[in-house]
């Protein structure tokens, strides 16, 4: 095939010349393209273009976004230092063995509803030869029982994790929505209370303080892998689904609001690695009727008095201002039954107080009613029904003196008739009402003890309160501790009388005051 050329040709535009490539006919030359392929190159080219420019963009939107999480989580950090994270902060402890069993349960409500549940999950533990893993005590607001999965996925969204910012806000600005009710509740090692050491090395049980984050992610970063098919677990749909009982020819009685009996010896022969409960919390969550089993409860309840040294010292200068001799008394009135039932309460530990600790009888104790109380009616003494558990746990007299020397000033004048002399003896109430000095229920308490205190009168006292903050969270423990410190400082009175059905006050009178005077403790359930 022949091929011809042309030469370039020139032509003249208004006085310039143009240059124009001559026309070839071979085939595939570069010089010739068809008017498809002439529009197809300039399209190839701002394809790769504009998949460069989306590249760009979005590496820059991905780098703007971490840049601006950057500085949203550190936008408090000029106005103080961060804090250890707690996981972070818990002590290190040695890695356990391979075949190391694992029991684990749900915390839930108010202190005293926690140490029962921890009190009965070291007990089982020492039972099940098991290592315990104990949940952090949650101070404040409290989360309620609820059903197994419902209170496991609780205490994992109410944690504090990602929160790390909100301590840091300076009060001078708002807080960002996500911190709203931040310090309405804290969470601390329950051997900030208590010495958990103490107790394990006595009954020989192992113990680990947990974060409350889920169990086996937990575990695993001491090196131990827990798998769905290692973990046997005992989900309630209800407060009182499960007893456990540590005789196998024993039986719960029908009567009892317990669902089912889980026997301990043949709970033991379990092979899963983590044994996980919902809730233990009961008085009479364990069945007990081995001598052995007994004595372990009574360690583990007797080593669960408050041991805090600042708190303890805060106690003892409240000790000292009352003289060192003074009687105390359990007051509970703010929520639920005890709301309900708070007039009767209030009658029925005055006359405890009158009658049976000052030892006026039972006429002079009428007679002090009709004379200072509102009603208009002559009323019967209150039914004191005997307190049965603690008879069978005798111990010596603590007898009042005659006379009382307290360092604080009395809110009224001493009485000076000869039968009444009795009620001099400072008082003080341990109370959750705000302002027992303004509520009428303690009317008869103000006019019948001249040297009656609440903790509100010892505020220079609690001073050094003021400085415990929370290093897992930089929340103020004071608030939060001020229940503990009523039962610390009740519990060193010559005498104690507490509201009936109270948890807090059942644990002054049965461990904390009898411990405090060298006495046997009190086991109930």
């Amino acid at each position: 095939m022949a091929y011809t050329f042309q030469s370039p040709s020139v032509t003249l535009e208004k006085g310039a010349y143009r240059m124009r490539a001559p026309y070839s006919t071979r085939p595939g030359s570069s010089l010739s393209q068809s008017p498809m392929s002439a529009k197809r190159a300039p399209s190839h080219s701002q394809n790769r273009k504009l998949a460069i420019l989306i590249a760009v963009l979005a590496f820059a939107s991905v780098t703007c976004f971490f840049f601006a999480y950057h500085l949203f989580t550190t936008r408090f950090a000029p106005y103080a230092q961060p804090y250890p994270h707690p996981a972070d902060a818990l002590p290190k402890a040695n890695p356990p063995a391979s075949d190391t069993k694992y029991l684990s349960y749900y915390p839930h409500s108010g202190l005293h509803n926690q140490r029962i549940a921890l009190e009965n999950a070291i007990v089982l533990a020492q039972q099940l030869n098991r290592t315990l893993l104990v949940p952090f005590l949650r101070l404040g607001k409290p989360i309620r029982y609820v059903s197994f999965e419902k209170l496991q996925r609780f205490l994992v969204l109410g944690s504090k994790t990602g929160l790390e910012h909100c301590p840091l806000v300076p009060a001078s600005i708002p807080a960002p929505d996500e911190c709203s009710g931040y310090e309405e509740w804290t969470s601390i090692p329950w051997d900030h209370l208590v010495n958990l050491y103490a107790i394990g090395e006595k009954i020989g049980v192992k113990m680990i303080q947990w974060d409350g984050s889920p169990v086996a992610r937990y575990l695993k970063k001491s090196h131990v892998n827990i798998f769905e098919a290692d973990t046997l677990t005992l989900q309630d749909s209800g407060p009182y689904d499960f007893r456990f009982l540590d005789t196998l020819d024993d039986v719960s009685p029908a009567r009892d609001k317990y669902r089912y009996s889980i026997y301990i010896p043949k709970l033991v022969q379990a092979p899963e690695r983590l044994l996980q409960i919902g809730t233990l919390f009961g008085s009479s969550r364990l069945r007990l009727r081995q001598g052995v089993s007994k004595n372990v409860r009574r360690d583990v309840r007797t080593g669960m008095a408050f041991t805090n040294p600042h708190l303890s010292r805060v106690a003892d200068t409240i000790y000292e201002a009352l003289g060192a001799v003074y009687i105390g008394a359990h007051l509970r009135v703010g929520d639920g039954q005890f709301e309900q039932r708070s007039t009767d309460n209030a009658r029925t530990i005055w006359w405890k107080l009158v009658h049976l600790v000052c030892g006026l009888d039972l006429e002079e104790t009428l007679a002090l009613e009709q004379q200072l109380s509102h009603f208009d009616e002559d009323l019967d003494p209150p039914l004191i029904q005997p307190d049965v558990a603690s008879l069978r746990v005798p111990h010596p007299p603590l007898p009042l003196p005659h006379t009382f020397k307290p360092k604080i000033r009395c809110r009224a004048p001493l009485h000076t008739s000869p039968p009444l002399q009795r009620l001099n003896a400072p008082l003080y109430i341990a109370t959750d009402t705000p302002n027992p000095v303004a509520d009428p229920l303690f009317s008869i308490y103000l006019q019948t003890f001249p040297c009656i205190f609440f903790l509100s009168d010892f505020p220079s006292r609690l001073t050094p309160l003021d400085a415990l903050i929370n290093p897992y969270d930089q929340v103020p423990l004071k608030g939060f501790l001020i229940p503990v410190l009523d039962a610390m400082v009740l519990a060193r009175a010559r005498e104690v009388v507490v509201t009936d059905g109270s948890t807090f006050g059942a644990f002054v009178k049965d461990v904390l005051w009898r411990r405090h005077w060298g006495f046997e403790i009190v086991q109930r359930g």
